[in-house]
């Protein structure tokens, strides 16, 4: 089967190794090279370093709607497009030339966190359990029937791990519908419109950590935070930001820190011990490190960065 695959985050990565191993894949589609990382240096995404290695055509359009790009795309001849985390829209006359479609790997039990950050907003609104769901792509913003759900456990995950675990879980379920798509034997199931929410773009307001959350919130805003919506502190004056965190069973009022053998601040209801962590213009470090030169003050504060 000829398949094109479009992706651009490590998401995506199991996903395209398994159609390069059972399909062929034709062309691979993913976002321009950007600045990433903390120098800000333009590099490849994840998905394009794969497909360099696997040998695959690479294609990086900055859209999919100019009449060039879209000719590119119907030379191809695609039987089935793969979709997973790809980060463009698709205009309606790429989702129809495909005789069997284009299929999406969307990281959450549909029609549950529609949209850009499923993984994360799962995460913070605290869901015991996510998962991802094979959709058959069509106008709308994730409306399209699916095929095939599976269901993950979130637990403690951060995003990174969390996305890891739905990365393989999807392509699974992926080489599944496509090969029922093929022999014609695939079920679709429409969305239940009544129970859509939507998983906006995480900023880094929505992260952000202050003294009047719960242990458990800010626990969820660290693990759902990136490098591009980080939970940012200041603990006396000094910028931090938390990579990983944990509930303590130490007792501190909300604003308090204690910089004693490690970090950990006072909230709403209890204590959150950061056990990893970026000072300004530092790499990333254990806590206890950070905390061994750190010096702070016998009664410190903490707050808001």
């Amino acid at each position: 089967m000829r398949v094109v695959f479009m992706g651009t985050p490590s998401f995506s990565l199991p996903s395209l190794a398994l159609l390069h191993e059972r399909h062929e894949v034709v062309a691979v589609y993913t976002r321009p090279d950007a600045a990433r990382g903390r120098g800000r240096r333009v590099s490849a995404s994840p998905v394009k370093e794969l497909a360099q290695e696997l040998g695959l055509r690479v294609l990086q359009p900055a859209t999919l709607r100019d009449p060039e790009q879209i000719q590119v795309f119907e030379d191809l001849h695609a039987d089935l497009v793969a979709v997973a985390a790809y980060g463009l829209l698709l205009p309606e006359s790429v989702i129809d030339a495909p005789p069997l479609g284009c299929l999406n790997v969307h990281a959450s039990l549909l029609p549950r966190w529609r949209g850009a950050a499923p993984i994360e907003r799962a995460i913070m609104a605290g869901d015991e359990r996510t998962g991802v769901s094979i959709m058959l792509m069509e106008r709308g913003l994730d409306t399209g029937p699916f095929a095939v759900q599976r269901a993950v456990e979130v637990d403690d995950k951060n995003a990174e791990e969390l996305a890891a675990e739905l990365g393989r879980v999807g392509a699974e379920a992926l080489s599944e519908v496509i090969e029922a798509q093929a022999s014609g034997s695939v079920v679709w199931t429409r969305q239940d419109e009544r129970a859509v929410t939507y998983a906006k773009k995480v900023t880094v307001a929505d992260v952000v950590l202050a003294s009047h959350l719960s242990v458990a919130d800010a626990g969820r805003r660290v693990r759902a935070s990136s490098r591009h919506a980080a939970s940012r502190i200041t603990v006396d004056g000094r910028a931090i930001t938390v990579l990983e965190a944990r509930p303590s069973p130490r007792a501190l009022s909300p604003g308090r820190a204690d910089c004693v053998g490690g970090l950990t601040i006072g909230l709403a209801d209890g204590a959150l011990e950061i056990t990893s962590l970026v000072p300004a213009g530092r790499s990333s470090m254990a806590a206890v490190e950070w905390a061994r030169g750190a010096r702070c003050a016998e009664v410190a504060r903490w707050g808001a960065a």
